[in-house]
């Protein structure tokens, strides 16, 4: 329930006040550094294009020092590319597991590379200001996608849903035939099969935006052709986020394929690429 300053002054019962303040003041502070990161991309574009900083301050009526500052202080404005807000969803896919002695079921299990990926992007949130908030996606893989800042690392044998929308991808996806999954470039009629199916250590995974199925915003994807892809892509994000930020924006659906080298034992990526285009695509 949203209040105006006047109408929180006047509730009488101190909880009800307490709360209603609180509810706002976090409504503010999410505005606020949101506001503070527009502010600061704006700045780095004017000053692109070669704008000097004393130009820009006699527009906002400040002092060059002061753009100087907002130049450098707040949010980079790479941080949209993972929502807005204070917080971000990272869901990864379950497995369930074998069955325990005595027959009992297995419960759900996270694969380790997955885990990875969680921990990858979770650091990566955090260096940005944003909490993160952990999801399993169950088998059969039925989740919610129609949320603001939901990041997705589950690969189209787990989720149903995800199958179902990579298959609207005009230029990239997963296919599957005798030898295995693959992934495959429609427009460049080229296949990606996982080097680790050779006893290599390295893997190639599909990164992209995905459209909600309410058709009313996106959520960011990331699936291996075997579950170390996906931490080879979120080390790609890590280390490559404002070019892809720069490439897509924050709501701009599309799609490329990236490959990664790793270690075992414990499992670490050692390098990732992209390999193919950035497909891009009109944003529901």
């Amino acid at each position: 329930m949203e209040f105006t300053f006047e109408e929180i002054e006047g509730i009488t019962e101190p909880l009800e006040r307490t709360q209603a303040a609180h509810e706002r003041l976090s409504a503010f502070q999410e505005a606020v550094t949101e506001l503070t990161r527009l502010r600061r991309e704006g700045v780095e574009q004017l000053q692109a294009a070669g704008w000097k900083p004393s130009e820009i301050a006699g527009h906002l009526g400040v002092t060059r020092q002061r753009v100087e500052q907002i130049g450098k202080k707040g949010p980079p404005p790479a941080r949209a590319f993972l929502g807005r807000g204070s917080q971000v969803v990272i869901a990864v896919g379950e497995k369930t597991e074998a069955p325990k002695e005595g027959g009992r079921p297995g419960g759900p299990a996270v694969a380790t590379e997955d885990l990875v990926a969680y921990e990858t992007l979770s650091h990566l949130a955090r260096d940005l200001r944003m909490d993160v908030l952990f999801e399993g996606i169950s088998p059969p893989g039925v989740f919610d996608t129609n949320r603001e800042n939901l990041v997705v690392a589950c690969g189209p044998r787990l989720s149903p849903v995800v199958a179902q929308l990579l298959a609207g991808d005009p230029h990239l996806g997963f296919a599957k035939d005798a030898d295995g999954w693959y992934l495959v470039d429609k427009n460049l009629q080229e296949d990606y099969r996982s080097p680790s199916d050779q006893g290599e250590s390295a893997d190639y995974a599909y990164l992209g935006r995905l459209p909600r199925l309410d058709g009313r915003g996106a959520f960011l994807y990331m699936g291996g052709i075997h579950s170390a892809g996906a931490a080879g892509a979120a080390h790609w994000i890590t280390n490559n986020l404002s070019e892809i930020y720069a490439a897509v924006g924050s709501k701009t659906l599309f799609s490329t394929l990236i490959r990664c080298e790793y270690s075992t034992a414990p499992l670490r990526v050692t390098t990732s690429d992209r390999v193919s285009p950035i497909y891009r695509r009109e944003t529901p």
